[in-house]
């Protein structure tokens, strides 16, 4: 059975100066808010390479277009060892910017933004399903001929860190799962997802709005409403939420067809187009027998623990698993020196060595 702890997350006092002047009624009025229309042109990509929001994002901009469209990453440190950091829905490798500086000493960190998120290009002739987030993650990899890799992965970076996985198994040397779903052929994945589904405020939103048909409406606005997305789906320190971070997280939707990637992966949800990789027999056996450790943001109110943490143990009954008691689904937001001490002591524990910078 997995080793499973509460790490002392301090929780901090709620503030109101911000996050008050962003209520959650801002995801009903999307239709009113005012967005210049995007050019038919070819997009261009929102965030300029060199924005470092007020200093809070140091790292340098690198671009591939393998994927088939202008994929945004950064790649810091050195060595074999690589930690691919996967975001999900609707942040970007922001997200991880306390943990880049930290772990990027004792190994090759590589962060690559999804298809319409972050820094990269958001195509106007794509579909944005799983599965598309996976062939573009495989893509990357091979493009880079990255190996040796540190999956950690939040939110849908998970499913489609564990697609890259069922895909190359010989490619992966660890998991870390940070508030990240793990499916990999679980027989009870369907139950657990539908049981989430059922009390998770974001969920519920998606499948309400989708009836209504409001779904894009208020999701292509969201360098409008993105601090009561990020609410809705939980964050608990909302001293956190200063200008220069509300900035970050919405300057990637300026249009609404920059919003494609967020439209389309709650969109992908409610039409039931996102479709999990299922890896074959030798496939599932190897990634079961690599390194793995869990850590979930207990108040997480998307992506519930007592759902998803079994999933995990299923897959690595041996793992250790860290419930933060003070942090949200965001949890490298909530709890970023933890998270990064948490990673860096199981990179140190594990059998596979990292290397120096």
């Amino acid at each position: 059975m997995a080793a499973v702890t509460k790490a002392a997350v301090t929780k901090a006092t709620v503030t109101k100066a911000t996050v008050t002047k962003y209520l959650m009624f801002a995801l009903t009025l999307g239709a009113s808010a005012c967005f210049a229309e995007a050019p038919a042109e070819k997009l261009k990509t929102a965030v300029p390479a060199a924005e470092t929001f007020d200093g809070t994002w140091p790292f340098k901009a690198h671009y591939t277009s393998a994927p088939g469209f202008k994929m945004h990453y950064v790649d810091e440190g050195a060595g074999d060892e690589v930690l691919l950091l996967l975001h999900g829905e609707p942040t970007w490798g922001y997200l991880y910017r306390h943990q880049i500086s930290e772990w990027s000493k004792h190994a090759r960190v590589v962060a690559p933004d999804h298809m319409g998120f972050g820094k990269s290009e958001a195509p106007q002739n794509r579909t944005y399903w799983l599965g598309d987030h996976i062939d573009n993650l495989e893509a990357f990899v091979l493009a880079l001929d990255l190996r040796n890799i540190t999956l950690v992965m939040h939110d849908f970076g998970g499913p489609t860190g564990m697609g890259l996985a069922a895909r190359h198994p010989d490619r992966i040397a660890r998991i870390v799962s940070v508030n990240g779903p793990t499916p990999f052929g679980q027989p009870d994945l369907v139950e657990r997802l539908m049981a989430n589904g059922a009390k998770s405020p974001w969920f519920q939103w998606i499948t309400n709005a989708h009836k209504q048909g409001v779904l894009d409406n208020v999701l292509e606005h969201l360098g409008y409403n993105i601090l009561s997305t990020l609410k809705l789906n939980g964050f608990v320190r909302n001293e956190i939420a200063t200008d220069t971070w509300i900035r970050a997280y919405a300057a990637p939707f300026p249009t609404p067809a920059h919003a494609v990637g967020g439209i389309g992966w709650a969109k992908g949800f409610a039409e039931g187009k996102h479709q999990f990789e299922v890896p074959d027999a030798a496939g599932k056996n190897a990634i079961m027998n690599k390194p793995a450790i869990a850590i979930w943001g207990e108040q997480d109110k998307t992506l519930h623990a007592d759902e998803f943490v079994p999933l995990f143990t299923q897959l690595f009954p041996s793992a250790p698993v860290h419930l933060l008691a003070g942090a949200g689904h965001y949890s490298p937001e909530d709890a970023p020196d933890e998270v990064t001490r948490i990673v860096l002591d199981f990179l140190s524990a594990s059998s596979v060595s990292v290397s120096a910078r």
